[in-house]
């Protein structure tokens, strides 16, 4: 949806923290946009602005303004115009649309997430994250960030496309995600020639011809994985995807799907190699399920997982500042905001804020316990998953595969720190550990 871009002098009443010459808060965004955002925050107020590669972002800090943001009851923010830096890579995708278009693709996507078809997933991920741990070797070193980045691509192409482990499209398909992603984030925006975002648009190039090519296979012999799911799809008056749709979606997906994923595991496996005490609740959970396939009363059990899950996605969630544009002018906090202005959601912030949160920066799982139920402070005080009309439509399925890796994982090995130097963290486009996390699998005692 197109806006009225905010007139220059429009902000002049919200404050900023100090700028650098020419580049403005870009560098201190890409170093730690948590101490950028929380230390303005602090100093200012709930209600502030930073100078991104040029441009005036207006962040709205805390759980209230989350809820006002994401929540958008009025309409008032665009998510497409929001993510402008992904429109050349991921046209198309549920999270680039707005409002009653929006709501329509959704509707269409939700029966890729029935319970039928999530049962057929998960069956799916159990074989594949078995078979594909074989490859990790225990008391050899290895770098655990991208290796479970490799494992979630190679098992995408198992669970979403249908494809054998094996076969020769999976490889390809993988590398042009890989290439996809790597241009998302590219500070060249063109595809000039010999850069990532050339490579990116040849990548996705690729995938829509492989993608296109799937449909009519599909359609004429459906699976149980994700790609033929959405080739079915169709909400309750019959409305469904044509061919252009069907690719922009999946393509989305996968990219959304695998990059949050591993950062989300490459942060619990620090966090079960750093405090063995919840790798020991973890492990006694997965050695008390019943030998055969996980359940859902499996899954289920698996709580001393869930607590840790959710106390990683805090500390370290995939999307720690969420964009908006608003399409009209509106107020917030005595500020008078104009259409145009883009808009940032801080949940990043809000789930470190000792607002809601009991000292915020320790780890302790415990604070998402039935005694203390810190995460219900505020509807939006945890928020990793977004909220409102966009929230992330795959947490189901992201808690699951979380579950089910590490049933897998953790029922022959303990998984332990490769040395004692200490992790540093790159929060910025995902989170991810720098030095990749290295670690070291031990063989459990049977």
């Amino acid at each position: 949806m197109p806006v009225t871009p905010a007139k220059p002098l429009s902000l002049d009443d919200i404050p900023h923290p100090p700028l650098t010459p020419v580049v403005g808060h870009t560098l201190d965004l890409l170093r730690d946009p948590i101490g950028l955002h929380m230390g303005a925050a602090q100093t200012y107020g709930p209600v502030y602005k930073v100078k991104v590669l040029g441009q005036w972002r207006v962040s709205l800090g805390n759980a209230d303004a989350l809820e006002f943001i994401l929540g958008d009851t009025q309409k008032l923010f665009s998510s497409y115009e929001g993510w402008d830096m992904l429109h050349r890579l991921f046209p198309g995708g549920l999270m680039l649309r707005d409002f009653d278009d929006h709501r329509a693709h959704r509707r269409i996507m939700q029966a890729a997430f029935r319970k039928p078809v999530m049962d057929a997933y998960r069956a799916r991920l159990e074989t594949a994250t078995t078979t594909l741990l074989t490859d990790w070797q225990a008391d050899q070193p290895f770098k655990f960030f991208p290796a479970i980045k490799d494992m979630t691509l190679r098992m995408g192409a198992a669970v979403f496309m249908g494809l054998d482990l094996d076969d020769p499209r999976a490889d390809l398909l993988s590398n042009a995600f890989r290439a996809e992603v790597a241009a998302a984030t590219s500070v060249i925006r063109k595809p000039v020639p010999f850069t990532k975002m050339a490579r990116g648009m040849a990548a996705r190039a690729t995938l829509t011809q492989n993608f296109a090519k799937m449909i009519p296979e599909r359609r004429a012999a459906p699976g149980d994985d994700f790609f033929s799911q959405m080739v079915l799809a169709a909400d309750e008056d019959g409305n469904s995807w044509d061919a252009e749709d069907l690719v922009d979606h999946f393509n989305f997906l996968m990219m959304a799907a695998h990059d949050t994923t591993a950062s989300a595991l490459t942060k619990v496996a620090w966090a079960l190699a750093t405090y063995s005490d919840w790798q020991d609740r973890i492990i006694s959970e997965v050695d008390a399920l019943p030998d055969g396939p996980i359940d859902d009363a499996g899954l289920a059990s698996l709580q001393a997982t869930d607590l840790v899950f959710k106390e990683a996605l805090r500390l370290l969630p995939p999307v720690p500042l969420i964009p908006r544009r608003a399409v009209r002018d509106f107020e917030w906090q005595g500020h008078i905001i104009p259409a145009g202005t883009w808009v940032s959601a801080s949940p990043g912030t809000v789930m470190m804020s000792p607002e809601y949160w009991t000292e915020p920066e320790k780890f302790d799982p415990d604070r998402f316990g039935p005694d203390r139920q810190e995460d219900r402070t505020h509807k939006y005080a945890w928020a990793p998953f977004g909220g409102g009309a966009h929230k992330c439509i795959g947490l189901h399925f992201a808690t699951m595969q979380v579950k089910i890796f590490l049933a897998a994982l953790l029922k022959t090995y303990r998984i332990e720190h490769a040395s004692d130097a200490p992790i540093d963290w790159i929060r910025v486009p995902i989170p991810q550990p720098k030095g990749g996390l290295p670690v070291v699998l031990r063989k459990r005692a049977q």
